[in-house]
């Protein structure tokens, strides 16, 4: 199964390191290097908010069956566009395990990586409330429990639940303190809502009905995820001055991107629903938006799948970014990363020297499964800006290839947060 990792591309691309933004502490890398000590113990974190199912349609007869991938599907995470191509490695993983492309860079394992995108995406909301977070693990950790073969699980199942509700009873008062002022209506009537979809679940334990169990921890966790949305009041951070005219997305959006598939005699057209990361990543997820309601992407072709990455976004002609009309230039924008502990991202700046501030339009999705990018060893840490991840159907993202064509992208949820649109500007 794919992970895929969808990142902006910069010119002088070597094979190295890149570091997800706001990583958890268990799973993906810890990287460490004696050119920056602070860059240490990064990883990504973002959360899934949309329940959207999404349509694959399949040449065997079945053609527009509607379906949702189930919960815990390999985790596929979003990032941004490049002016210039990714390179291509040649060199083996084994080369480079034994001669690493950097001397002083080594890469610690810590524990199983996170591969869920809404665990992803949950943990990279900017709060810090110990409460819901005690809520959300063992709901997270059912996921683990249905690993177990047979009605077995369920004996695991039954002891995350009451873990679960233990902690949203001893620490509700805490969670709703948490709950920004604006929307605290709201979190409460989540929070109600969490309440009887917990008796419901252990009811579900006790009915012995596995089948039922992964669909109501993924209602849950959407309650938990929007409960910890409404703690976030405003905006967090401010992006520096030098960038601050750009398109910015402050906060979540969503996206559907419809993919017409040529030559697959099992797959026709797929659509693929990713959630952009605004909070990790404003300028990055902003300008993809922006391009989004251009239509910029909408009839260009997969320009590269290989195994190792999905890419597109080079337009026709001499140019390998997006003009901007208005200008008459290509619009680029910096390199963007957000580190465990930090309150805003680092902008321009990577754990090696190369043209950082190169992105315009190309975008790639890593298929992080494979032998080059595990989930708990990726190779491309530090280097590009993770802003989002694909949170249905992204198994069918290996399937892709070149010539296969993207029909549109939709902007579904969150265009309300985008700030300074260009595409409104005439021409």
């Amino acid at each position: 199964m794919a992970a895929i990792i969808f990142c902006n591309c910069y010119s002088s691309l070597a094979a190295s390191k890149w570091v997800n933004p706001r990583i958890p502490t268990k799973g993906t890398s810890l990287l460490r290097t004696q050119k920056s000590s602070s860059w240490l113990n990064r990883q990504l974190l973002p959360k899934c908010t949309s329940q959207k199912h999404v349509q694959c349609h399949l040449q065997d007869g079945q053609k527009g069956r509607s379906f949702s991938l189930k919960e815990c599907a390999v985790s596929i995470v979003l990032a941004a566009g490049l002016i210039t191509g990714m390179p291509s490695l040649d060199w083996s993983p084994n080369a480079y395990a034994a001669s690493p492309a950097l001397p002083d860079l080594s890469v610690l394992i810590s524990g199983p990586p996170i591969k869920d995108p809404g665990v992803l995406l949950r943990n990279a909301l900017p709060i810090n409330n110990k409460a819901v977070r005690e809520v959300q693990k063992p709901l997270e950790d059912i996921t683990e429990s249905l690993k177990i073969a047979g009605v077995k699980a369920l004996d695991s199942v039954e002891r995350n639940v009451r873990q679960a509700s233990r902690a949203l009873k001893q620490g509700k008062t805490l969670i709703i303190s948490g709950l920004a002022e604006t929307k605290k209506d709201h979190g409460v009537e989540l929070l109600d809502k969490l309440e009887v979809g917990m008796d419901e679940l252990q009811q579900i334990v006790e009915d012995r009905d596995r089948d039922a169990v992964a669909p109501k921890q993924k209602e849950l966790l959407q309650y938990v995820g929007d409960v910890e949305e409404d703690m976030v009041d405003g905006f967090p951070y401010e992006v520096p001055e030098e960038y601050r005219s750009l398109p910015l997305l402050k906060g979540r959006a969503a996206v559907d991107m419809k993919v017409k598939v040529k030559d697959n005699p099992n797959l026709d057209e797929c659509v693929f629903h990713i959630v952009l990361d605004g909070y990790n990543a404003p300028v990055t997820a902003g300008n993809f938006v922006d391009l989004v309601q251009r239509h910029f992407y909408d009839g260009m072709e997969i320009q590269r799948a290989d195994g190792f990455v999905v890419q597109t976004g080079d337009p026709e002609g001499p140019a390998q970014g997006f003009i901007d009309p208005s200008t008459e230039k290509t619009r680029t924008i910096p390199l963007e990363i957000m580190v465990n502990g930090e309150k805003a991202p680092f902008y321009g700046a990577t754990l090696e020297e190369f043209e950082n501030d190169s992105a315009s339009s190309q975008v790639f999705w890593l298929l992080k499964e494979s032998e080059l990018t595990p989930s708990n060893a990726n190779i491309l840490d530090g280097r590009y800006a993770v802003f989002g991840y694909v949170t249905e159907n992204q198994d069918f993202l290996a399937d892709l290839k070149v010539g296969d064509v993207i029909e549109s992208i939709q902007v579904v949820s969150g265009l309300d947060k985008l700030v300074n649109p260009s595409y409104k500007i005439a021409g």
